[in-house]
């Protein structure tokens, strides 16, 4: 059969895009002739004819079913045309699933529900109402294993409606292999979501509003159909009847859907609880996570989740909320007590210090734990100090072994920082002086020594985190910036408070450190009341010289320590105070050990002479003050801040008497060892030095020392020092400015002179009067008579017995020191120049020969020791020779020379000695 229409067109449809079930309207041409006309209409592939509603050839109404495909042609079929074709389509927008509360326009399938509540696929849970593919594109499963994703986002959810929702893995999970344009339009399929959601009900009207005008037109045909009928007002009319009839429906369906709306009040109730929970599960856990979290010292988390808690919750009403909060608030208190324990409890580190701190300040604790902190660590620093020294004192009493006061007494041992004098360096003039102690003692620190290196160490470990504790309290660093910005205003009143309360306790830690160190070094420097608490060491014994130099060096870089760290200066005044009355004591006690050195001197005189006379004393004693000086270097230089020890006058009186006394008892050993009878002396071991070439006399094995030659040997050695040691010395101790030095000199030399002139008057007196007197007995001998004698024939033998005797004195004193030779020979010469003028001018008269014979002698004698005359023992001689009758003839004059010629001749070697030396003898 052939026909007799067009193919059905559609050239337009309203909307052009919809959900399942949308209503749609269809216009074209040729659409058909009526309704029985239509026999087909398909959208999108899907048939629609059972909803297909035939208006005219132009235009068909109907709904768009559930289709396999998104977007499509509309085709028509009608019995007069055939199959149709369309120039539009219609895209299929994925229906949104609707709840049991939600509104809606339109009958809803309830099977989408219960699929969504039976869908546990998806990881939606079963209480949650919002549809399964929130973006409205399609889903394509991605292939990745689930443990990866796990992995990848540990902690996290692909549930939209879990807290911890990661929307990368959700798109990872479900739209890995989406298109990007496919994404924009899931953003616009949001966007249109929550537009729909901040409409409100509008929206469902506006998305109904077909069925709207549906109703209104089917209400509208009623009422004029009714009203045509003029029935309305009629009883029993349609109206009544139907509006019983709606009545009746209602009630039924009531009684039928009691039970079903009564479990559905009660699901929601339950669901509401559900969601309660689900929602505020954070702070019904929090009691319990703040303990576990308190357990495990995960302090940051406890602090975050009560800020996040109190934020929420801080201002409820709900009493459910506010009993949570409560158990919240009791488990921070307790937390609040924890840290406040832990951060006074000592010992700490800064470290754990500032944390308990910025815990505490964001918990909001009360007071002012910074400060607790700062205080409680200073009862600590003070507490160590006075048990260290406990610790020490106890040890000194029970253990009085390496470290016994008797150490103390031993001013040799020396500290190795500092060092010791070596022993065996050769002397400057062949002294073979040793030490017999043992080195091992050296090594072995004092207690007192050990209690202070101890106790400075202790207060250098503690005071810097004290300080920089003080510091970060003051700038704010202690604090979180939250806190830092809520208490800045209080804290800043705080510091300004506390400010001199921290300076009163680094005075306090400064102070009880430096009593601790007087009260063990110092015990005078300390008043009555401080004895008992900061000395109490029991040691009558001083600590030597080397050893308080140590601990000046000790306490110098405990200074410097705390002055790195910046402490004000009038902070640490006290310790400089203390280095200096350290120094001073230094300086003295070094000063008496020299003294109590030099005396002991004497025992190690060997009466060794060299080619000058001396012996190795002066050179041992001008050592031992130079070594003591140079071990004093470094405590009388000044460091940067230190005052010099010699600014008071009374500190430079008392190293000046003590200088003094070092000076006075080396004199004294001099005047000792002169004076020290033959049987203290050991001669065993004594010997000359051979190697002199002017030695007079012969060296026997059985050598041994007069006390004659001791004098000449002090003699010699007290020239040597006041020509050359005393002055070394003074240049020493001007060199390390020493102050005084003028005084230390004059005094010095003014009883070494004192000294050297009684010994040569001892000395003198020893050789002078023998020879002195036996020239009477001499000259008178065999009755001699100056009135009754015969002519002179030569020299008497008194005479030259007495020039042998001032021969034997030369020899003597030559023997020891050349030096020394004129000064004696010339005062035994005086002498007995003086006792032959007394003699000469005691006779009454003399005779021709006995004038002649005198005259002889007296040229004799004076002609024989001519260069040891002096204008004492020349005026002497000439009154001698006045006293005597003038020579009367020539004869007699030639005969004087004669006789003189014939005594210097026979003489000549015994006389060789009263010769002048020859420059080369001079020199050797």
């Amino acid at each position: 059969m052939s026909r007799s229409r067009q193919p059905p067109l559609v050239t337009g449809i309203s909307p052009n895009e919809g959900i399942p079930w949308t209503k749609v309207t269809i216009r074209g041409e040729n659409l058909g002739t009526g309704p029985t006309d239509l026999i087909g209409l398909t959208i999108c592939g899907h048939n629609c004819l059972l909803t297909a509603e035939w208006m005219s050839a132009s235009k068909i109404v109907c709904r768009v079913g559930q289709a396999k495909n998104d977007k499509g042609d509309i085709i028509v079929t009608t019995k007069s045309g055939g199959k149709g074709t369309s120039t539009v389509s219609f895209k299929l927008l994925k229906p949104e699933k609707i709840g049991i509360l939600d509104q809606s326009a339109v009958w809803v399938d309830e099977m989408n529900y219960y699929d969504m509540r039976t869908d546990r696929n998806k990881g939606i849970p079963p209480l949650s109402l919002r549809p399964a593919n929130p973006l409205g594109i399609e889903i394509e499963k991605s292939k990745l294993p689930q443990k990866d994703l796990e992995v990848l986002f540990h902690g996290m959810s692909a549930d939209f409606t879990s807290e911890n929702f990661s929307a990368a893995w959700y798109l990872i999970e479900n739209h890995s292999m989406t298109s990007f344009e496919q994404l924009k339009m899931a953003v616009t399929n949001l966007k249109r979501q929550a537009n729909k959601k901040s409409e409100g009900s509008l929206a469902y009207v506006k998305g109904g509003l077909s069925t709207f005008f549906e109703a209104q037109d089917a209400l509208s045909a009623i009422h004029q159909k009714l009203e045509a009928d003029g029935t309305e007002k009629v009883e029993g009319s349609m109206t009544q009847k139907l509006e019983n009839v709606l009545n009746r429906a209602s009630n039924t369906a009531d009684t039928l859907f009691q039970e079903v709306l009564g479990r559905k009040d009660k699901a929601d109730s339950t669901r509401n609880a559900l969601n309660v929970l689900q929602r505020f599960k954070f702070l019904f856990n929090l009691p319990l996570n703040i303990k576990r979290n308190i357990q495990k010292g995960d302090y940051d988390v406890v602090i975050n989740d009560y800020e996040k808690a109190k934020s929420l919750f801080g201002k409820t009403e709900v009493q459910v909320f506010k009993k949570y909060y409560a158990e919240v608030e009791a488990g921070i208190e307790d937390l609040r007590e924890l840290l406040l324990k832990k951060l006074l409890e000592t010992p700490s580190t800064l470290h754990d210090q500032k944390r308990y701190i910025r815990y505490l300040s964001d918990l909001h604790a009360p007071g002012d734990p910074a400060w607790q902190c700062i205080g409680a660590q200073h009862k600590w620093t003070l507490k160590l100090m006075q048990d260290c020294k406990e610790g020490h004192v106890k040890s000194l009493k029970g253990n009085p072994g390496p470290h016994s006061p008797m150490l103390d007494l031993d001013n040799d041992v020396c500290p190795p920082v500092l060092g010791h004098l070596s022993q065996t360096a050769s002397l400057k003039r062949g002294s073979s002086f040793q030490s017999g102690r043992d080195d091992t003692w050296r090594y072995k620190t004092p207690h007192r020594v050990a209690f202070v290196e101890k106790l400075t160490k202790l207060v250098l470990g503690q005071l810097p985190n004290f300080w920089k504790l003080w510091i970060s309290y003051v700038n704010g660093s202690l604090f979180s910036e939250t806190a830092e910005k809520s208490g800045q205003i209080e804290r800043a009143k705080n510091v300004r408070q506390r400010q001199n309360d921290f300076k009163k306790m680094i005075q306090e830690v400064m102070q009880s450190l430096v009593k601790l160190i007087r009260g063990a070094l110092l015990p005078l420097s300390l008043r009555e009341g401080d004895g008992r608490q900061y000395g109490g060491w029991e040691v009558q014994a001083e600590l030597s010289g080397p050893w308080l130099a140590h601990v000046v060096q000790t306490i110098r870089l405990t200074y410097e320590s705390l002055t790195a760290l910046e402490i004000p200066n009038d902070m640490l005044q006290i310790i400089q105070d203390l280095i200096l009355d350290l120094r001073i004591r230094c300086i003295v006690v070094t000063l008496q050990h020299t003294a109590e050195e030099i005396k002991r001197l004497a025992d190690k005189e060997d009466w060794i002479v060299d080619n000058e006379g001396l012996t190795s004393l002066p050179c041992l004693f001008e050592q031992s003050v130079v070594h003591s000086l140079q071990s004093l270097k470094g405590v009388v230089d000044c460091k940067p801040g230190e005052a010099s020890v010699f600014q008071q006058p009374k500190t430079q009186e008392e190293v000046c008497q003590l200088s003094i006394s070092i000076m006075q008892v080396f004199i004294y050993c001099l005047e000792q060892l002169s004076t020290k009878p033959d049987a203290d002396i050991d001669t065993t071991h004594l010997s000359v030095d051979v190697s002199s070439p002017d030695l007079f006399g012969s060296i026997h094995e059985d050598f041994s020392l007069t006390s004659e030659q001791r004098l000449l040997i002090v003699l010699s050695n007290c020239c040597y020092l006041e020509r050359h040691t005393f002055l070394n010395i003074a240049e020493h101790f001007e060199k390390h400015n020493f102050q005084g030095i003028e005084k230390i000199t004059q005094v010095s030399m003014a009883l070494l002179k004192e000294l050297d002139q009684r010994l040569f008057e001892n000395y003198i007196e020893l050789k002078a009067d023998p020879i002195v007197g036996s020239l009477e007995p001499g000259i008178y001998a065999g009755y001699f008579d100056w009135k009754d004698c015969l002519p002179p024939a030569g020299v008497r033998n008194y005479l030259k017995e007495a020039l042998v005797n001032i021969i034997a004195v030369h020899a003597e004193v030559f023997t020891v020191s050349k030096e020394l030779v004129p000064r004696v020979l010339a005062r035994v010469v005086e002498a007995v120049s003086e006792e032959l003028s007394r003699l000469m001018q005691c006779v009454s008269s003399f005779s021709r020969n006995g004038a002649l014979q005198a005259r002889l002698e007296i040229c004799a004698l004076r002609d024989t020791v001519a260069i040891y005359l002096t204008p004492e023992s020349r005026s002497s001689f000439k009154q001698a020779l006045e006293a005597l009758p003038q020579l009367a003839s020539g004869a007699d004059k030639k005969l004087l020379e004669e006789l003189l010629n014939k005594f210097k001749s026979s003489m000549h070697l015994q006389l060789t000695c009263f010769q002048a030396a020859s420059p080369t003898i001079m020199k050797t």
